[in-house]
């Protein structure tokens, strides 16, 4: 008797780890689910509401006009996107973040650091390739992943897009990207914004104008690293489609 209570107690503790993994893996599996529908959703909204406000600011008042059609939805979408990298750190989403980083990086330093804090920069012409750039890749990007994560799968041209659509999308997007920036430096250098100037209690100084300059040079070797990974990324997926077929 004392054998056979061992044994059962011993397959009761057994049968009790087992069923909290599995309830520990549930969870874990609906908590993905609900980031990464909650996530697409959400960009998805925000960047449709950026590019049909784009279109019909272009169309009624020209390019000038688009920045002060989009700003609201512009700051919220980017700056969202900060979750992006959260939720790749810690897990919930398999986004790599030696890719992720440094896109969402850029895109939050020229929405606040060049074109909300430098208004003079909003009607140049940039804006609105930078514009239909960023939210035509988001809206092929973010239905993409969206699809994967929740249901598993994607439609065969929507696979095709989020692979193939880079090839002119990244370099307009990121051309206007550094001809903003570039555009935004006589303003930058003739303001204080952001500066910190010594004799100061920290004994530090820092110069807004030389830190985009740093960003600038970033760009330089980035640029063709973020190229190079996605054309990687490309020829991998392609491949894992013919295979499947």
């Amino acid at each position: 008797m004392p054998c056979m209570c061992v044994c059962l107690c011993r397959g009761t503790k057994a049968q009790s780890r087992e069923i909290t993994e599995i309830s520990t893996r549930h969870g874990k599996q609906r908590l993905t689910f609900c980031c990464s529908a909650l996530n697409a959703a959400t960009s998805l909204t925000f960047r449709f509401q950026v590019l049909y406000f784009a279109i019909q600011a272009l169309r009624n008042s020209g390019s000038a006009a688009v920045y002060d059609a989009v700003e609201r939805p512009l700051l919220f979408s980017q700056t969202a996107a900060v979750l992006e990298i959260i939720h790749g750190v810690v897990g919930i989403v398999r986004s790599p973040i030696s890719a992720t980083l440094p896109q969402i990086g850029s895109r939050l330093f020229v929405t606040w650091g060049i074109l909300w804090s430098f208004p003079e920069t909003r009607t140049h012409l940039l804006v609105t390739s930078l514009i239909f750039s960023w939210s035509i890749t988001e809206l092929i990007r973010y239905s993409f992943f969206g699809l994967k994560e929740t249901i598993g799968s994607t439609p065969s041209w929507l696979h095709w897009l989020r692979y193939t659509t880079f090839y002119f999308l990244y370099p307009t997007g990121i051309s206007s990207e550094v001809g903003l920036i570039y555009v935004a430096l006589p303003y930058i250098k003739g303001s204080d914004k952001y500066c910190i100037r010594m004799p100061n209690i920290l004994n530090f100084g820092f110069d807004y104008y030389f830190a985009t300059l740093a960003t600038l040079a970033i760009y330089v070797p980035g640029s063709p690293y973020m190229y190079t990974y996605m054309m990687g990324q490309r020829k991998k997926a392609l491949a894992k489609t013919k295979k499947s077929n």
